[in-house]
């Protein structure tokens, strides 16, 4: 039988992953992955949750949020990556040094 702790355990380790990767990747398209690890996983503990906890349907209601949310992100976060790489023809975060300027 899978329970709450089978899905906090897997929610934490889709955290940890992403946490290593924007910690440990300096390329943007890497960097907005891990950025998806870690909301992958906070919306599955607000679903785990809602699932096991008796007020249930408010978990939901927030995943469905949280995921519109990471859409409209990755959308604009895509889209300034890509205007970065054909100004620069560069991705990786820390060889940009106009952005300084």
């Amino acid at each position: 039988m899978v329970g709450l702790p089978h899905f906090l355990i897997v929610s934490a380790i889709l955290f940890s992953i992403g946490v290593f990767i924007m910690i440990t990747r300096r390329h943007g398209i890497m960097m907005l992955m891990g950025l998806e690890l870690i909301l992958n996983a906070a919306n599955l503990n607000l679903i785990a949750f809602s699932r096991y906890v008796e007020t249930g349907i408010r978990g939901q209601t927030f995943a469905i949020f949280v995921i519109i949310l990471a859409a409209a992100e990755a959308a604009i976060a895509l889209a300034i990556i890509l205007s970065i790489y054909t100004h620069s023809a560069k991705i990786n975060l820390d060889e940009l040094t106009s952005m300084k300027e």
